[in-house]
Formats: C-alpha cells, structure tokens, sequence
C-alpha cells in the first residue's frame, strides 16, 4: 500500500523508534500521523496529532480507536524491557509486567483497530517485535518470552485478518540505538534505519522485516544445528 497520503498511528510516539516511525511517516507524504503517548505532552514533533495512549488501559485504547477512526496504518510500537531471571525472586512479576504490553498491548489495540483498518480499505497492521522473538539471552528471557507471544499472536492476525484485506507486518531487529538499551555497549542499529525498512516492507506488501543483521542472522541460524535458540544468540 502507499505510505503517501495514508493517515497512520504510531504508539509510543513521544520517543525512539516510535519517534523515527512518525517523522518517517510524516517525511513519506502521510496525510496525518496520530502519535500516541502515555502524555500527549510529551509529543514535540511538529506535525502530528498526539492522543493520549497507555495500551494497558482500555479506555485509553477505544477512545483512540474513536479519535483514530480515519487510519488506514497502524504501528504497535509501544514496549517496555525489564531484566530479571526468570526463576528469581522477581521472575513472576517481571513477565507479566512486560506480558502487559509487549503482548495483551498489542492484542488490545488490534482488536479495537481492525474493524477500522477493515472501514477503511485494509490498510495495515505492524507489529514491533525483535530478534529475541526467537532467542533468549542470560537475563533477558522474560522480554523475550513476551515477544515471542507477541510474534506468535502476529501469525495468528495475518490469519484473522487477510480476508479483510489487512496486511501484518511483524518487525525484528536486534539492538536498536533508543533509551531503551543505553547502558548495551554492542553494536546498535539506528531507529530511522529500522522504521525506514518497515515502510518500505509496507509499501511492498511484505509480511515480514529482518530489519537488521543481528535479525537476518538469527532468523537464518534457527535452522542450524544445533539452533541458535539453544544457547544465547552469537
């Protein structure tokens, strides 16, 4: 689908990668990008149209899905990571605090938007999810536990969701260079990189994006042997 003259919503907008995803909409020619935040206040880009947006909030989310009712693109960007040992004293809490939004988030916000995506012509539906979908690194399993919900419920949308002419693009990258990994001193890859490459898989009718090296070579090695989800990702 064309990306200019779309009218697209982003959450977690006010910052990183949701910050790229909306000035990338924006320099793309979208009619109007609705950029969602915890506080609208937040939002300093020029241009948008900011709505307050907690995707753990129900209300939140219809009254979103109202004011948004014009969009033919939306972007589940908004996540959170927090570390912690899966079998720590902690572990319990950890998953479900990032269950909540990385996963129930993102199915809450497909489902009050998919009958507008469907309004509207199809449109589609784009799913930030990572390259530890498919692994787990020491300390970090409970984040990819919730985004390996978060790609499995991505194939379970493209089922629900093709007959209305939706596409669903499910996002996968490594560590990208936002607040959210400053104190990781690998190598990052630059949110307006990732975004691009998402509107470009948009524009494309693709399903899916390796959008960095770091998802091409875990993606290629789930395969080898042994695969690269029994140990810690190299």
């Amino acid at each position: 689908m064309k990306i200019e003259g779309s009218i697209a919503l982003v959450t977690g907008a006010n910052r990183g990668l949701g910050l790229a995803y909306a000035k990338a909409l924006l320099d793309a020619g979208a009619r109007k990008v609705y950029a969602g935040a915890r506080d609208p206040a937040s939002v300093k880009l020029a241009g948008v149209v900011p709505i307050k947006l907690d995707v753990n909030d129900p209300h939140d989310v219809a009254e979103a899905a109202r004011i948004a009712s014009d969009v033919n693109i939306v972007i589940n960007n908004a996540g959170i990571l927090r570390s912690g040992a899966l079998l720590s004293e902690q572990g319990s809490s950890v998953i479900r605090e990032q269950l909540d939004t990385n996963f129930y988030g993102v199915l809450a916000m497909s489902r009050a938007f998919a009958p507008v995506l469907r309004a509207n012509g199809g449109g589609a539906l784009v799913n930030m999810l990572s390259a530890l979908s498919w692994v787990s690194l020491p300390n970090s399993g409970a984040y990819s536990i919730s985004k390996a919900a978060a790609w499995a419920l991505t194939n379970g949308l493209r089922n629900e969701l093709r007959g209305q002419g939706t596409l669903v693009v499910g996002v996968h990258a490594g560590y990208i260079d936002t607040d959210m990994v400053a104190a990781v001193t690998e190598a990052k890859t630059k949110p307006e990189v990732i975004a691009q490459r998402t509107l470009e898989a948009i524009l494309a009718g693709r399903e899916e994006v390796l959008a960095d090296e770091t998802a091409q070579h875990v993606k290629k090695n789930l395969v080898s042997e042994p695969p690269i989800y029994i140990g810690a990702a190299a």
